[in-house]
């Protein structure tokens, strides 16, 4: 997301990104400005990731390394790199991080300008179609620190070099003291709830942001620009094979030239009566435009069904035309639009998908075990996932200098000399061409005709993978996450049509969104430290997915989780961010330090018991948080490249730092 997006409030206007819900924003943005930050948690254990050419730890009480200097500047937009291995290797993502005013690692987040800081009454004015309320304890938990195996596609991504920039990622030596901390048991996951079996959620026509502010649908390209909120008008018959082939049209003053933190992008995932699977990527289009080359339509056995999956690099984006109803589509709770995130069909797809599963017929592949010797990552393992979690599509296109776009196929490739690779920053493409790759796991795959290597992963296989194989604590998307806000307060009814477009347990009705919140930060905070800190050296020999943020995927990792701490306002709950980050001259991550100590929430409800520690005041209004994250628009074949913005809006989702 990385986040982000992400991203859904991260992106705040092009001049005005210090706040946005992919989410991530700030965070990337603060990380550039200076997430670093010695948050030592007093007993804990500080380990020490060194990008320094030094390179050696010389005691196991190493502090925590110099956090650059506060007044320093957000990284200027790198220039899009492509990485050493073939064209279809994981290239880095390149985010652009605007200034953060007021950012104050030290404040865990708190220091953030934010557009939610007033949030309304946690009662949307807006209604919405009432959502089952499935009982929603939280599952037992088995093992705190193991998760399932996520799955990645090693022939889209191999070990690449690091950013020109980077200090030798060879010399990296993690530190850690010999101080041992007091286990902490995991908190409530609300991740054993019953999954939607009826469509949730709406098509905004009067649509407003998670502030609740209105969204222009009448803007002019420089006002599209500032918001970055647009509209995306679905083809007749999305769900068919020539409604697939049919370009969707972004619209709204919004132009896919500037894909990077206006495009949309979407990715339709087709499961047959047998349990075959295939990817199709349907190409959008700027409004106006025609294709650069057409595309030819999938081959769809009868019967079978079909899930859209549609991701932004913006802030907000808003479906149109009659296609959005024929397909099933679903953007919003009420009139308050998810952000970068919608989807057409989720619903009947996961409940047909999950059936041929127990029946034995769609056999999903076991995640397999890293080379850590943990299990593979999921996009629902809290040691992957960042403000945004399970956001924005994997698809990617080619961009002439026209501002045509065409579908990334080695074909179109070959016949568009020049043309540019475009995508959509995400977690899934963040797990299968980087952390998966980076550790010897294998990305869930289908054949994909629009794909350049003729095989890829989608948005929907990994939630499927994660389903069936993430244990222990599960990370599903969480109250917290800027583009389930209405009117800036916590809604479970949003949240909840949020994860049926995901396929993931409903919150019932009566959990109170505050304790959501809480056990979501402390089981990320006790979780992906330790993770990131058992990754760490094989991650520093890793390309970064945004060498503007990090230096190699560890620091990248570091930075992201970093901005997630605050865009998801943990510090209120009493939590300290685990991280500290240091920053070059242009603000790039070059080494990091995480506290190992575990940390207990206030409010928080450890797994199948009653809360913890009571919060005498917990509000359902976040509070201290900046925008999202976003990975947004990305440049660059074979990966996601794109700029990490803070939503003014939502650039907080802008796709999250962390791309994701």
């Amino acid at each position: 997301m990385l986040s982000g997006h992400r991203s859904a409030r991260r992106r705040r206007g092009r001049n005005s990104r210090a706040a946005r819900i992919a989410v991530p924003l700030a965070i990337p943005m603060a990380l550039g400005l200076t997430l670093g930050v010695i948050l030592a948690v007093s007993g804990g254990r500080a380990t020490t990731i060194d990008q320094s050419a030094l390179g050696s730890c010389a005691s196991s009480n190493a502090s925590a390394p110099a956090v650059a200097d506060p007044t320093t500047s957000a990284p200027v937009s790198p220039t899009p790199t492509q990485n050493a291995q073939n064209s279809q290797s994981a290239a880095p993502w390149n985010y652009q991080y605007p200034t953060v005013p007021a950012w104050d690692p030290a404040q865990g987040g708190q220091g953030w300008a934010s557009q939610y800081a007033d949030a309304a009454s946690p009662d949307p004015t807006t209604s919405a179609p009432a959502t089952t309320d499935p009982a929603a304890s939280a599952p037992a938990v088995t093992d705190p620190t193991t998760s399932a195996p996520a799955v990645t596609d090693p022939t889209t991504s191999a070990p690449a070099t690091t950013a020109p920039t980077a200090s030798p990622a060879a010399s990296a030596t993690p530190c850690a003291s010999a101080t041992t901390n007091a286990v902490v048991p995991p908190a409530a996951d609300f991740a054993n709830g019953q999954t939607a079996f009826f469509q949730l959620g709406d098509l905004a026509t009067n649509p407003v942001d998670g502030t609740g502010a209105a969204i222009n649908l009448n803007q002019t390209a420089a006002q599209a620009a500032t918001s970055m909120n647009c509209t995306l008008t679905v083809p007749n018959r999305p769900l068919t094979a020539q409604g697939l082939a049919t370009p969707y049209q972004l619209g709204d003053g919004c132009t896919m030239q500037d894909a990077a933190n206006e495009g949309a992008f979407v990715e339709a995932t087709i499961l047959a009566p047998d349990g075959t699977v295939q990817i199709y990527d349907p190409l959008v289009v700027t409004a106006g435009t025609t294709p650069a080359v057409a595309p030819v339509p999938p081959t769809i056995t009868r019967g079978s069904q079909v899930i859209v999956d549609i991701g932004s690099n913006g802030n907000n984006l808003v479906l149109e035309g009659q296609g959005a109803r024929q397909g099933h589509c679903v953007d919003a709770y009420g009139q308050s639009v998810i952000g970068q995130v919608s989807a057409c069909n989720a619903v009947n797809f996961y409940r047909a998908a999950n059936a041929l599963i127990a029946e034995g017929v769609l056999k999903v592949p076991a995640i397999g075990t890293s080379s850590d010797g943990q299990p593979c990552l999921t996009v629902r393992n809290f040691a992957l996932v960042d403000q945004d979690q399970s956001d924005n599509v994997i698809s990617a296109y080619l961009l002439n200098a026209n501002g045509q776009t065409a579908q990334d196929t080695a074909a179109n490739a070959a016949s568009m000399a020049g043309a540019t690779p475009v995508g959509n920053g995400s977690d899934d493409r963040l797990l299968a061409n980087f952390v998966d790759p980076a550790n010897g796991c294998t990305a869930f795959s289908a054949p994909n005709s629009t794909d350049a290597n003729g095989t890829s992963g989608s948005q929907a296989l990994n939630e499927l993978s994660a389903s069936v194989n993430q244990t222990g604590t599960i990370a599903v998307v969480p109250v917290n996450d800027e583009m389930t806000l209405v009117g800036n307060a916590y809604s479970i009814a949003k949240t909840n049509v949020y994860r049926s477009l995901v396929d993931q347990p409903l919150l019932a009705g009566n959990v109170d969104p505050a304790q959501v919140a809480a056990d979501y930060c402390q089981n990320l905070v006790n979780t992906a430290p330790a993770h990131n800190q058992l990754d760490s050296a094989k991650d520093a020999n890793f390309a970064s997915p945004v060498p503007g943020t990090g230096n190699n995927l560890a620091t990248f990792l570091a930075a992201r989780l970093s901005a997630s701490f605050g865009v998801l306002g943990c510090a209120n709950f009493g939590l300290t961010v685990p991280v500290t980050v240091t920053v070059d001259g242009n603000g790039v991550a070059t080494a990091a330090t995480y506290n190992l100590a575990e940390q207990t929430a206030k409010g928080s409800t450890p797994a199948g018991g009653s809360t913890a520690t009571p919060d005498p005041s917990p509000s359902a209004t976040p509070t201290g948080r900046g925008g999202w994250f976003s990975w947004g628009g990305w440049s660059g074949l074979g990966g996601n490249a794109g700029s990490w913005f803070l939503p003014r809006q939502r650039r907080g989702h802008h796709e999250d730092i962390t791309g994701m």
